[in-house]
């Protein structure tokens, strides 16, 4: 379906399938009520086009690949691209357990997935109590010479310095690998017989230490939820809502252990089923399908999307709805969750909404805002000055449109100069339709920084735009923000309790906190790099390789000439020179 929404080319709006195409495009021009999101499809079609596939399979991967190219506006769009992540075991003498996101192309070994980060950093951190595991880099695990403080508080065996052997440290490898494949009542078995065994060889201190790691196995089992006997690999899926707003959990279920669940918000016009069908070929574009796909309802091409994903992963996939047994109970569990989620959101949103309004009725608006943009400055005495733009909106805070300004072309401390630049900056990708335009501009400060950045609005055609000061009051608490309006007068001063003072406390403090995060991070990296950016003939490439090489910039001002030059890309010619600049007089 095409349309004209405020462009005079054709527009994709949206893309769907039907074994019938007289039911699937009628039910969108029938006399009862529709959804808001299907009124608001059928206002904007100008025009339909249909192409004839061979199969239902065909069908579905033509959608996807529609979609995938188009981004149609009325179709589900998978907007957060992050992937799941994995525990990563990579390949070393003395491995290592990390997080690793992304495609599973580096060498080694991968647990998972997970369905967020927290959860893969709880396992890791029980791992490494569990099992004394290192954590560290192999750019830093190569250049240590003496155990770190993570040996120190019993948490690191310390290969790195030989204080376990190569050995007994593949054996605590292999045992969280034991722990991560779901095999626990395995390793259980393996730690009795070692403790019983040290026992009988009067080794007590070995028995103890095997019998704490032991019960704190046992511990950590307990507080897993196990829900199946068998070691099956699972991936449960429920929706829940109405058209237009929808819910759906993903509930990964691995070894028979349910990992977590995950909730996304696709907005699709479409039936639970087709969004549901289409949700799937998504998900599984970026993620590896396990052998069962387990969904709270009965698709009416279940046979062919199970085709696709099997084409598609190279491997065998069931699609199938849970009648009995356990099998019901996790797609109730994901049901469950789904409806939790969806009834989440309608409270944030709520929320979200009248405090919205609420603060456009005090700030004497016509409409209830629906965009919030607010910039903050942040530097350590006028050194590495970064400015945040933070997003607000109905659905709350936007951090996928959040950004930050590096700023170098004003005077150190001149944070009117920076807040002017940054603005200048952000409308102008504004002006070239790059991003919305917001209702209403916050900047945290007084009338100093209200003032500065009106001239670059007013350069830009934004001269009408509401915009407003946020300067703490006289104790500078929370509670007694004024706030100051373009021309002068008085700042108006809200109540402490107000909705609307509410939002705007919020939205202040997240562009604070964006802005002081920014800061830190440039400030570390200047900190870090600045006496190598220094060494004539030494280019960022070579910088990372010998900051990599020697764990650290202490490591690169203790190594020698001879130590420098075995960098990879440094040669005697340019270690004579590092070494030289880095220790002039030596």
């Amino acid at each position: 379906m095409y349309g004209q929404a405020e462009a005079t080319a054709d527009s994709l709006l949206y893309v769907g399938k039907a074994s019938s195409l007289r039911d699937r495009v009628g039910s969108y021009f029938q006399q009862t009520q529709q959804a808001p999101k299907v009124e608001a499809l059928v206002r904007l079609i100008r025009h339909i086009e249909v192409t004839v596939t061979q199969s239902e399979t065909e069908a579905l991967l033509l959608e996807y690949n529609l979609i995938k190219e188009h981004r149609p506006r009325f179709n589900i769009i998978l907007r957060d691209d992050k992937t799941f992540p994995y525990i990563q075991l990579l390949a070393h003498d003395f491995g290592r357990l990390a997080m690793y996101r992304g495609p599973r192309t580096v060498k080694g070994r991968y647990f998972g997935p997970f369905p967020d980060g927290g959860a893969v950093r709880r396992t890791l951190h029980q791992l490494q109590k569990l099992f004394l595991l290192r954590n560290c880099r192999d750019s830093f695990f190569a250049n240590r010479s003496r155990p770190c403080l993570q040996h120190q508080i019993g948490r690191c065996s310390a290969p790195c310095v030989g204080l376990i052997s190569k050995a007994d440290y593949a054996r605590d490898v292999a045992a969280a690998v034991l722990v991560l494949e779901g095999r626990s009542n395995e390793l259980n078995e393996l730690l009795e017989q070692r403790m019983l065994a040290a026992a009988a060889q009067l080794d007590f201190e070995t028995a103890a230490q095997l019998r704490d790691q032991l019960a704190s196995l046992r511990k950590l089992q307990a507080t897993q939820v196990i829900t199946s006997e068998t070691e099956r690999d699972v991936d449960v899926f429920a929706i829940a809502g109405d058209p237009g707003d929808y819910a759906v959990s993903v509930m990964l279920v691995r070894a028979g252990r349910i990992m977590g669940t995950t909730a996304y918000f696709p907005r699709s016009p479409g039936t639970p089923e087709e969004t549901l069908a289409s949700f799937l070929l998504q998900h599984y574009a970026r993620e590896q399908p396990p052998p069962v796909v387990l969904l709270d309802r009965e698709l009416p091409d279940a046979a062919a999307v199970q085709e696709a994903l099997a084409a598609s992963a190279g491997t065998a996939v069931r699609v199938q709805h849970a009648l009995r047994a356990i099998l019901l109970r996790w797609t109730q569990m994901a049901t469950e969750n789904a409806q939790q989620s969806l009834a989440m959101r309608a409270a944030r949103r709520e929320d979200a909404s009248s405090l919205l309004t609420a603060l456009g009725e005090a700030l004497g608006l016509a409409a209830t805002p629906q965009r919030i943009e607010c910039f903050d400055i942040s530097h350590t005495s006028g050194e590495g000055t970064v400015a945040s733009c933070v997003v607000y909106g109905p659905d709350g805070a936007l951090r996928k449109q959040y950004r930050r300004f590096n700023i170098d072309d004003v005077a150190p401390g001149d944070d009117y100069a920076a807040l002017a630049q940054a603005v200048q900056r952000r409308f102008t990708r504004i002006q070239a339709g790059e991003s919305p335009l917001p209702d209403i501009l916050l900047i945290d400060g007084g009338a100093g920084q209200l003032a500065a950045v009106l001239p670059p609005l007013a350069q830009l055609g934004y001269a009408d735009l509401c915009v407003v000061g946020v300067s703490k009051g006289a104790d500078r608490r929370a509670g007694q923000e004024r706030l100051h309006r373009p021309g002068g007068g008085p700042a108006l001063l809200l109540p402490a309790d107000s909705p609307a003072l509410r939002v705007i406390q919020r939205v202040r403090d997240e562009a604070h906190r964006f802005a002081i995060a920014g800061h830190r991070k440039r400030r570390a990296r200047r900190h870090q790099e600045s006496i190598l950016e220094t060494v004539p003939g030494l280019g960022p490439a070579k910088r990372r390789e010998l900051l990599r090489h020697f764990g650290g910039l202490q490591g690169v001002l203790r190594a020698g000439a001879e130590d420098l030059a075995q960098t990879k890309g440094i040669g005697a010619v340019l270690a004579a020179v590092i070494y030289d600049h880095l220790h002039p007089g030596a």
